[in-house]
């Protein structure tokens, strides 16, 4: 049996950094106002399964069905059976397939499919066979841009673009480690982005690239997410978040956010609990998490920033009203927010690395009358997997 761990945050637990670079940016208010209520909010957290089977750590998860995905740092895709990982910590591989060169840097899951970015500058689409068995199969089924693809735009000079000073490549190619993906709310389109500075876009039923955006960030794009509006936000290392929204055939840029100190390593969105607008969250290396909500007008405004991890945010994820953050500092937070409050419920220390990634969804089991419990996946670059159970009590 795995031990709980009890924790909560006190009131400096998300203050204002000393550094005098980051005071521009100000600390939201923490729910914890007195020592009674941050009693309220202790919260238990356990481990309850530590994957084993790959050959390195993981670099991207994503949960899809009754199945977890992981990419590996070493070019290997598992599936695992969800079910059993809550159940057993010597859970095992259902399946594994090895594909490209360098490390999976994201999956994404449309029905019997999954999408997968490499460091090799390609994506790749997999189906799940069998998956009603005991001995489902992921099977590779296209390897974007397809060869139709880039053989129609290598015939037309006009689809040539200069990638150094003496190559050229039809712009259906990403030239770089395609960093993220991410479906569209109807499925419809996945977008993809690079460290080569693009955003593309793929139709999902014949997997045709129709439209590249260049030069879309002045650095290396690190993370992708879509809204419930439809808007589309780019993070960089340049510092800045980018949004974009299609208008007829295109997509054009919305507005530039500016308010990170250095690269924008994570982004994650979630639903506002005053409005029925999306809230943006976004994670850097200068340790922040931005909190950003529309406006009257519809504009991205900064409502404030978390603080507490004592190094870079590399991963975030939204699930109900809680906000999951994975650091350079080992560590994952996890934060609830409520009318713009947000407090710390619980700082999660397990791993001896960097967490890399993580994702997080709610439990299926029967809740209590007193707490809510929620699954959570982390992964580091110690190259341990880890599942915990995480229960919230009821505010």
């Amino acid at each position: 049996m795995m031990p709980f761990y009890q924790t909560s945050c006190s009131r400096n637990s998300s203050k204002v950094d000393s550094q005098p670079s980051f005071r521009s940016v100000p600390s939201i208010k923490s729910l914890c106002h007195d020592q009674s209520f941050s009693h309220n909010l202790e919260t238990q957290h356990q481990c309850i399964a530590n994957l084993k089977g790959q050959n390195s750590y993981t670099s991207s998860l994503v949960l899809g069905g009754k199945y977890l995905f992981t990419g590996s740092s070493d070019k290997e895709i598992c599936m695992w059976e969800q079910k059993a990982l809550t159940s057993t910590i010597d859970a095992g591989i259902i399946d594994t397939v090895i594909a490209g060169k360098g490390a999976v840097k994201s999956l994404v899951i449309l029905a019997d499919k999954v999408f997968s970015a490499h460091q090799d500058h390609k994506i790749r689409v997999w189906r799940i066979e069998n998956h009603d068995t005991d001995t489902p199969k992921i099977v590779h089924l296209a390897t974007l841009p397809l060869l139709s693809d880039r053989a129609f735009k290598f015939m037309v000079p006009k689809n040539h673009v200069q990638i150094r000073r003496h190559k050229k490549s039809t712009w259906v190619h990403h030239v770089d480690t395609v960093s993220a993906l991410a479906l569209s709310n109807d499925e419809s389109f996945l977008y993809s982005v690079s460290w080569d500075r693009t955003l593309k876009i793929w139709r999902t039923s014949d997997f045709k690239c129709l439209e590249s955006i260049a030069n879309a960030h002045d650095d290396a794009i690190n993370t992708l997410e879509i809204s419930q509006e439809g808007d589309v936000f780019t993070g960089s290392a340049d510092k800045k978040i980018k949004m974009w929204r299609k208008e007829e055939k295109k997509h054009l840029l919305v507005c530039t956010l500016e308010k990170h100190r250095s690269g924008v390593n994570a982004l994650a969105v979630g639903r506002s609990s005053t409005s029925t607008d999306s809230v943006l969250y976004s994670g850097a290396c200068d340790r922040s998490i931005l909190v950003w909500e529309k406006d009257e007008s519809g504009d991205m405004v900064l409502v404030g920033a978390l603080r507490g991890h004592k190094k870079s945010i590399l991963c975030l994820a939204v699930v109900a009203d809680l906000v999951c953050s994975g650091s350079a500092d080992k560590t994952v937070r996890v934060w609830r927010g409520v009318e713009r409050c947000y407090s710390c419920l619980s700082v999660i220390s397990g791993h001896s690395g960097p967490v890399k990634c993580l994702t997080v969804t709610s439990d299926q089991q029967i809740p209590s009358d007193t707490t809510s419990s929620y699954i959570l996946y982390t992964a580091s670059l110690d190259g341990e997997t880890m599942v915990w159970k995480i229960y919230v009590p009821f505010l």
